[in-house]
């Protein structure tokens, strides 16, 4: 799952996801976990990108917390400021971490910034909430700072000697192997191996994926090309409108954003971190290297030497699926959060498809669209969605019940 370059779309996509759904109630923190997805979206790959937002969204809950009190500290001990800014600190926490991760964006983050703090007066309350922010977001870099993000990449590509293979190295090969953060580690939830390739389930999955997932195929329908386009898209902004749609409601409370935030953060970075572990744990192949050369790698009868995937395969193995295992971890998150009662309608934008928006009735449908969405831009086997989804679910169940219960 990594992601494309920055699309001129990406500030189409920020004014959809700002306005948000009719009725929508935006607070401080909504606000700015719009702003802070917008810079680290221009981040190119998106592992990398989904670690800034939980270190961004962490912090931010974090500072409101300090202040309201709802909840005991989770991951950073701050001396409590009752009175401070919660407007103030929430600015200073997304401003202090994104500008520790993405310096070269600091004129955006330092606009963001102002522009938040423009409403909160001049005062003691205003200069206490910057540094309860500040301090938040210290607190959670300096946690996260050898958390294994910048380990040397030490992938060695599998060949026999003497024998020309692509020489562009394969996207984190490291990643499972960080510490995470409700995980016990990357392995915790390691799945069983991908289906044998003389298995009914592969030859289904196959079959399938070489009419269906072909960049020229015949047999992916209109709607389906349609989802195809829209979740090329991996980076964090095609997901945070999701979460938002969830915390915009009316009658929600600051500080339970920010936690919901942090955890749903907390949960998609956790879910890259063990779908790498097990992709270069059984580093399976993609249909494009599968369909050119047979089912089994020698069955001249099922091979297409000029098949082409609908999307560009992302540059790491197959198994499971990591846009499955990301939306699932999000989508427990928020089936939590809404309980048994009707949700919102979720919605999306994506810059992959000029910007189009989405919409899913239901956490379900939001987490299905997806999964089978990689079937159709034919770079993920049926069998590798289901096993992601499933992933995610357990991982997102996992954060939900790591966190601390409000104390008021």
């Amino acid at each position: 799952m990594l992601s494309h370059p920055t699309r001129t779309w990406i500030g189409l996509l920020a004014a959809v996801t700002l306005a948000g759904a009719p009725g929508a109630h935006a607070d401080v923190v909504t606000d700015a976990n719009a702003k802070a997805t917008e810079v680290a979206s221009r981040h190119p790959a998106t592992p990398i990108a989904v670690r800034m937002m939980a270190i961004v969204q962490v912090s931010v809950f974090e500072a409101a917390n300090a202040i309201t009190g709802r909840y005991p500290p989770y991951r950073a001990k701050l001396t409590p400021a009752p009175g401070a800014s919660v407007d103030a600190a929430v600015a200073a926490a997304t401003r202090g971490a994104l500008l520790k991760l993405m310096p070269a964006q600091q004129a955006a983050i330092d606009a963001d910034y102002q522009a938040a703090l423009k409403p909160v007066a001049d005062g003691p309350a205003k200069s206490q909430g910057i540094a309860v922010g500040e301090q938040a977001a210290a607190a959670i870099l300096a946690m996260c700072a050898d958390d294994g993000a910048v380990a040397a990449d030490a992938y060695r590509p599998h060949t026999t000697a003497g024998l020309y293979v692509p020489t562009l190295l394969p996207a984190v090969p490291h990643w499972g192997k960080r510490r995470p953060w409700v995980l016990t580690r990357g392995d915790q939830f390691r799945p069983g191996p991908p289906p044998s390739l003389t298995s009914e389930t592969w030859t289904r999955d196959y079959n399938e994926i070489k009419a269906i997932g072909g960049k020229t195929s015949t047999q992916r329908t209109p709607e389906q090309t349609a989802i195809a386009k829209f979740w090329e898209a991996t980076a964090p902004a095609v997901y945070w409108p999701v979460a938002r749609a969830v915390a915009t409601a009316p009658g929600r409370d600051l500080t339970d954003n920010a936690r919901l935030l942090a955890v749903a953060a907390m949960a998609m970075d956790d879910a890259l971190i063990a779908v790498f572990d097990a992709k270069y744990t059984y580093n399976f192949w993609r249909p494009v290297t599968a369909i050119r050369n047979g089912h089994d790698g020698n069955d001249a009868a099922t091979r297409e030497p000029g098949w082409t995937p609908f999307i560009d395969t992302p540059m790491h193995p197959e198994y499971p699926c990591a846009h499955c295992i990301v939306s699932a971890s999000l989508g427990a998150v928020l089936a939590a959060e809404i309980g048994a009662g009707p949700g919102p309608r979720l919605s999306s934008a994506s810059s992959t498809a000029q910007g189009a928006v989405r919409t899913w009735a239901t956490v379900d449908d939001f987490t299905q669209e997806v999964a089978v969405a990689r079937i159709y831009d034919g770079v993920h086997y049926r069998n590798s969605t289901v096993v992601g989804t499933a992933m995610g679910k357990q991982i997102g169940e996992l954060a939900v019940k790591s966190f601390p219960k409000p104390t008021r």
